[in-house]
């Protein structure tokens, strides 16, 4: 039987495009589903707030009326204007073993992006970078985190075989967790705490986050210290507002820190959390009925030996001075008393120099790497 692609066009098509993939990577050790109500959200335009620039599409393939494959077609807006590119996103593509199955998928967005005038189509990328973005080409037998994609391996090689080309590749790492504080980065800390007038702050609760202002100063920070990065497009207000809303909540305040100067402006930050990869696979992505008890457990009462660093940036101005040391000076011990034993640095992007180094003094390990596609519109 032919491939059929059908658009999603209403709640119960939605429902199938995400537990589409559920289904799929059900039996799969690495693969760490997303929390199904989050999903509902992101491909929602009334509760996501990135459709204030944004336009997207959802796919589905179809063979004997059964679904074989999924994809998002994603234009961004704000980012095309500041990159200065007509590039429609492909994203949240999964797919069987069957070149007939990728293709109609891509096809499908590239006729989307036709119609609507772009001239190439990038992927896997989300809606912002605040979505997985990246197909896993190495470190196909490594558990992924809650913010990244895990893919079969077959997948890069049936988009390579489509024509597309290396965009970008991001790689990532385990950080190993010292027994001590290393000297030599200890004493970088001190240096520069002197020579620039730094200080550490840390929050006493989540009122005094939301109260201070430091929550939106946080992400104005994330906002300029990622604006050159690759297909960044800096976060709205009600962006800012919706992330806060969100992640707070579940933050545990002694695994965040921030750097302040002596105008108590914030120049760098750190936001880490417990890895929730492991209590969402036995959630099978849902909150209810029991699914809330293991992400519970995993952030409160049995901690995994990993954790993720969810968020770190410095201001641009601060950048290359070596401020990290600051924040990883402060985290460590509280990383040591929870009991982890590595941190996931989640994606890089390989050329980021700067982000490369501040692991230097650590033991690390390069476990996975991704790449972005992208190709032509004929």
């Amino acid at each position: 039987m032919s491939v059929i692609i059908k658009k999603v066009c209403n709640h119960a098509d939605l429902k199938k495009f995400i537990r589409f993939n559920y289904e799929f990577y059900k039996n799969c050790p690495y693969s760490v589903p997303d929390l199904y109500e989050d999903m509902l959200d992101t491909f929602s335009p009334k509760k996501n707030a990135a459709f204030e620039f944004c336009e997207a599409e959802y796919y589905l393939a179809l063979r004997d009326g059964k679904i074989v494959g999924r994809v998002a077609a994603i234009i961004n807006h704000r980012a095309n204007e500041q990159w200065k590119k007509r590039t429609v996103r492909f994203g949240w593509i999964d797919f069987i073993d069957d070149p007939e199955v990728s293709s109609a998928l891509i096809e499908a967005v590239k006729a989307y992006g036709r119609a609507k005038g772009m001239t190439e189509i990038e992927g896997p990328l989300g809606f912002t970078d605040m979505d997985a973005e990246g197909m896993l080409i190495e470190g196909f037998d490594q558990l992924s985190t809650m913010a990244t994609i895990y893919n079969y391996p077959y997948y890069p090689k049936h988009i390579e075989a489509l024509g597309f080309k290396k965009s970008a590749d991001w790689v990532e790492m385990k950080i190993y967790i010292p027994d001590a504080i290393p000297e030599k980065h200890r004493r970088i800390s001190e240096i520069i705490a002197r020579k620039y007038n730094l200080h550490v702050r840390k929050f006493k609760s989540r009122k005094e986050v939301v109260n201070s202002g430091a929550a939106h100063r946080i992400f104005e920070l994330i906002n300029d210290a990622y604006a050159p990065l690759f297909n960044f497009s800096r976060m709205s207000e009600k962006q800012i507002d919706q992330y806060v809303h969100t992640y707070l909540q579940v933050l545990d305040l002694r695994m965040v820190t921030v750097v302040e100067n002596e105008q108590n402006e914030i120049v760098a930050v750190g936001v880490s959390m417990a890895s929730l990869s492991e209590a969402l696979q036995k959630a099978h992505g849902k909150l209810f009925p029991f699914g809330w008890f293991h992400l519970l457990r995993a952030l409160m009462w049995k901690r995994p030996k990993m954790l993720d660093l969810l968020l770190v940036g410095v201001r641009p101005d601060y950048q290359g001075k070596g401020v990290n040391a600051l924040l990883f000076t402060d985290l460590i011990p509280v990383y040591q008393k929870l009991g982890f034993e590595y941190a996931e640095s989640n994606p890089e992007l390989e050329l980021n120099d700067k982000v490369q180094n501040q692991w230097q003094y650590f033991k690390t390990e390069q476990h996975k790497r991704r790449r972005c596609f992208v190709s032509k519109i004929d």
